[in-house]
C-alpha cells in the first residue's frame, strides 16, 4: 500500500514537471477547470530587455456560460489575475476587449461568450539577460455564469525566452492577440460631456474618430458599476455631428454628488470601440462625426438622380397636388386638336416648372450654406406667403369661373407681361403648380433631397433638376402626344362649361391655404386675408366689368382704375398683417383621434420616454402638407391604429414644421430628410427608429408599433 502510493505521488510530480516543461513557449496549464478553459499565451515567442511584451489569459469558455468585464453590471465579478513575476519585470492593466451585453432576466450584465482574450503588458527590464528564461505565473480568479454562476480559479503559468532581439510572433496566438489588441477601446480624443436632467442621465459624444461610421446599434458601456440603470434601455440620438446616449441613472448619481466625469467605452455598429471620459456640462462642438445617414451616404449622384426623377413622376399623384390638376387639365383644353400649339405650352410647362424648382432648391443651400435651418417646404413656413398664395389660387378660380378674363384661358393670369399669354401662363402655370405642390415629398424623392443637400452646390442642382423633369414629365409628354390630344371631343360649347367646372378644385386650394395660415397665424391675421380675399374678389368683377364695358366700344379706363385700386388694396392689407403665432398652449396634451393623446415633440421628450423603456411614435407633419393630413385621418385616425397604441403603450409626438423650426429641421436632417410628411418609431432596444412609407395605412402603423414593443431576444443582444 505504502509503495503504490509512493509510485503515485511519484507519478503525479513527474506528470506535474511534464506539464510545465510542455508550457515553456506559450502554453500554460489550469487546474480545476469546469466552464472556462483557461491559458496563458504571449504575442511572441520570446522578450528582448527593455521591451514590453502581451501576456493574455484566453478563456475558452464552454456554449450557453460567461465571464464578466471589468464593470460586471447588475451582477456578477470581474475576472483578476495576481501575476508572479522575475525581480525588475512589471505587470500593467489588463486590456479590457469591449463587452456584450448579456441580459439575464431582468437584469443586464456586461461580459464575454465563446473566448476572451484579456491581454496584459508586461514590462522586461533593461538587465534582462539574453538566454535567460523567465517564468511567470498568473493566478486567476473567475465567475462564471449561465442560469447558475459558478466561482473558478485557476494557476497557470507561461516561461519566456528572454532574446536579444526582437521577437517573432507565436505562432499560435500571437495573431489573435495582436487583433484583440488592435480591437480593444482606445482613447481617442473624443469630446464628451454629461447631463442628468429630469431623471436622465445624457451623455453627448463627437468628434472626428466617429467619421464615417453607423451609430445605429451604438452602446454606452460605463466603467463606473452604479452611475447608470443597466437594465433600463439606452437611447441613442443620432445627430449629423456626434451621438447622444441617454440612461436612466444609477445609484450613485441618484444619491451621491455628481461625479467629476462618467467614463465608460462607446461602441458603434461596426464592433469598434471607444475610451470617452464625459465631464459634466453642455453638449460639445459637433466638429465632426457620424456625417449623412446609411440610407444617403451610400447613395451616388446618378442613383440620387434615378430617385429624384422618379419622386418628380410620383408627385403628381400625391394628394398635395391634386388641387393643381385642373390648371393643367385647362391649359390642355384650350387648343386640344392644334399640335403645335400644344407642344409650345408643354415646353412652356417644362420650362416654368425647372425654373420654381431651381429657384427654390437655390434659395434652401444658400440659406443652409449659411447656417439657416430651412428645409423641403420652407415657402409655405412664412404665413404672409400663405396668404399670398390664397390670393393668387383664388384669382386663378374666379378667372376659370369667367368672372374675369386675362388671355385665351385659365393660364393667361400671367398674360398682361407679353403678347403670348398663352405661353406666359403657361410657364407660370408651371411654377405654381411647384410652390404649391412641393413641400410635400413623395416615395422616392426624401433620400434623394437628403443626398442633395450634403454635396456641393453643383451636384445638388443637377439632382433638383432631376426631380423637376420628373414632376413636368407627364404633362409634357402629353403635350407631344397628337394621337391622345386628338381623343379629345371637337371645340365647343364643353370647353367652357369644363373651365368652369375646373374653378372649384382652386377654390378649395384657396380654401386649404386659409386654413393652413389659421394654423400658422393668429386671428387678427387670418381675418386680414379674409379681407384680401373679399377685395381680391372685388378687383375681379370690376375688372370684368371693365373688360365688358370695353368691348362693348365704352370707355373702361376708369373701371380699370379701380379694379386695380381694389386689388392693391388686397395686397397691402394681406402685406401690413402682423402674423403673429396662434394662441396655443405650449406643451399641451391634444387627441389626434379618439384615444390617442399626442404631445408636442421635442428632442428631449424622446430621450426621457426611450429611457423609460417606451416606444414612441414621432410624426413630423405640416398643416401646408396635404399628405400628412391624409395620412392622419385614414391611418392614424382609425380603429386599428388606436388599439395598436393602445395595446403597445406607444407614445405620439407630434412634430409640426406648420411654422419654422430650427429643431425640427434638424431632427428632419439627421434622418436624411428635408421635408415631411416623415414617420419614425422607436423601439424599447434603444437602437434607431424604424422609418415608415410616406404613404400610410393603419396596418402599417399597427405592424411597427407591435414590432416596436418587443424586446429582441437575449442572444441577440449586444
Amino acid at each position: 500500500m505504502r509503495r503504490a502510493r509512493h509510485l503515485s505521488l511519484i507519478g503525479c510530480l513527474v506528470a506535474a514537471v511534464g506539464l510545465i516543461g510542455l508550457a515553456g513557449v506559450a502554453r500554460a496549464q489550469s487546474l480545476g477547470a469546469t466552464h472556462v478553459q483557461p491559458l496563458l499565451a504571449a504575442e511572441t515567442q520570446g522578450a528582448a530587455p527593455g521591451s514590453t511584451i502581451y501576456v493574455a489569459l484566453v478563456q475558452k469558455i464552454d456554449k450557453g456560460w460567461h465571464t464578466y468585464w471589468r464593470n460586471p453590471g447588475d451582477a456578477g465579478e470581474a475576472t483578476t489575475i495576481a501575476w508572479t513575476l522575475p525581480p525588475g519585470w512589471r505587470a500593467g492593466d489588463i486590456v479590457w476587449p469591449a463587452p456584450r451585453r448579456l441580459p439575464v432576466g431582468p437584469l443586464m450584465n456586461y461580459g464575454y461568450e465563446d473566448q476572451a482574450i484579456l491581454a496584459t503588458p508586461i514590462e522586461v527590464p533593461a538587465d534582462a539577460k539574453p538566454g535567460q528564461t523567465a517564468h511567470i505565473g498568473a493566478k486567476v480568479s473567475m465567475l462564471v455564469c449561465a442560469d447558475v454562476c459558478v466561482p473558478q480559479d485557476a494557476v497557470l503559468a507561461l516561461d519566456v525566452p528572454v532574446t536579444a532581439g526582437a521577437a517573432p510572433a507565436d505562432p499560435t496566438w500571437g495573431a489573435a492577440i495582436a487583433k484583440a489588441l488592435a480591437d480593444a477601446p482606445k482613447p481617442s480624443g473624443l469630446a464628451a460631456t454629461y447631463q442628468l436632467t429630469g431623471g436622465v442621465l445624457r451623455i453627448a459624444v463627437a468628434g472626428p474618430a466617429l467619421a464615417g461610421r453607423s451609430g445605429a446599434d451604438a452602446y454606452f458601456y460605463p466603467y463606473q458599476p452604479d452611475v447608470i440603470d443597466h437594465a433600463k434601455p439606452e437611447a441613442i440620438d443620432l445627430g449629423a455631428q456626434g451621438l447622444t446616449f441617454a440612461a436612466t441613472p444609477g445609484s450613485s448619481l441618484k444619491q451621491g454628488p455628481a461625479p467629476a466625469n462618467v467614463a465608460g467605452v462607446v461602441e458603434t455598429a461596426d464592433g469598434q470601440g471607444f475610451e470617452v471620459t464625459a465631464t459634466a456640462g453642455p453638449p460639445p462642438p459637433q466638429s465632426g462625426g457620424l456625417g449623412p445617414p446609411a440610407a444617403t451616404a451610400k447613395m451616388g449622384l446618378l442613383l440620387a438622380a434615378a430617385f429624384a426623377f422618379a419622386g418628380g413622376v410620383i408627385l403628381n399623384l400625391m394628394p398635395c397636388v391634386f388641387p393643381i390638376l385642373s390648371m393643367k387639365a385647362a391649359s390642355l383644353i384650350a387648343r386640344p386638336h392644334e399640335a403645335g400649339a400644344a407642344r409650345a405650352q408643354g415646353v412652356a410647362f417644362l420650362i416654368g416648372v425647372l425654373a420654381a424648382f431651381l429657384a427654390l432648391a437655390g434659395g434652401i443651400i444658400a440659406l443652409r450654406g449659411a447656417g439657416q435651418a430651412v428645409g423641403w417646404g420652407a415657402q409655405l413656413q412664412p404665413a404672409v406667403v400663405t396668404a399670398a398664395l390664397a390670393l393668387i389660387l383664388l384669382a386663378a378660380a374666379l378667372d376659370l369661373s369667367g368672372v374675369f378674363e386675362i388671355g385665351a384661358s385659365m393660364q393667361g393670369l400671367g398674360g398682361g407681361l407679353a403678347a403670348r399669354a398663352d405661353l406666359i401662363g403657361a410657364v407660370f402655370t408651371g411654377a405654381l403648380a411647384v410652390v404649391v405642390a412641393a413641400p410635400c415629398t413623395a416615395p422616392f424623392m426624401g433620400p434623394a433631397l437628403g443626398y442633395a443637400l450634403t454635396q456641393p452646390a453643383v451636384p445638388a442642382l443637377a439632382i433638383f433638376t432631376a426631380l423637376a423633369l420628373g414632376f413636368a414629365a407627364p404633362f409634357t409628354l402629353l403635350a407631344f402626344s397628337p394621337a391622345l390630344l386628338r381623343r379629345l371631343p371637337k371645340p365647343g360649347p364643353w370647353m367652357d362649361v369644363l373651365k368652369k367646372a375646373l374653378a372649384f378644385p382652386m377654390y378649395a386650394a384657396a380654401a386649404w391655404l386659409l386654413w393652413v395660415l389659421a394654423a400658422q397665424t393668429d386671428r387678427g391675421s387670418l381675418a386680414a386675408a379674409f379681407a384680401g380675399a373679399v377685395l381680391v374678389g372685388l378687383a375681379a368683377w370690376i375688372f370684368g366689368a371693365a373688360q365688358r364695358r370695353s368691348a362693348a366700344g365704352r370707355k373702361a379706363r376708369n373701371v380699370f382704375a379701380l379694379a386695380g385700386l381694389a386689388g392693391v388694396l388686397a395686397v397691402a392689407v394681406v402685406a401690413a398683417a402682423p402674423y403673429g403665432a396662434p394662441p396655443q398652449a405650449s406643451g399641451a396634451s391634444v387627441a389626434i383621434a379618439a384615444g390617442i393623446p399626442s404631445e408636442p415633440w421635442s428632442p428631449d421628450r424622446v430621450v426621457a420616454l426611450r429611457a423609460q423603456g417606451k416606444p414612441v411614435f414621432v410624426d413630423f407633419t405640416a398643416a401646408w402638407c396635404v399628405t400628412c393630413q391624409v395620412n392622419e385621418q385614414t391611418a392614424l385616425n382609425t380603429a386599428e391604429a388606436v388599439k395598436a397604441f393602445q395595446h403597445t403603450g406607444a407614445v405620439y409626438l407630434k412634430a409640426d414644421w406648420t411654422n419654422r423650426d430650427n429643431a425640427i429641421a434638424k431632427a428632419l436632417a439627421d434622418q436624411g430628410r428635408v421635408g415631411v410628411p416623415l414617420y419614425l418609431v422607436y423601439g424599447t432596444d434603444g437602437g434607431a427608429p424604424k422609418v415608415l412609407p410616406q404613404l400610410l395605412t393603419s396596418g402599417l402603423v399597427a405592424a411597427a408599433l407591435d414590432a416596436a414593443a418587443v424586446r429582441p431576444p437575449a442572444a441577440a443582444a449586444r
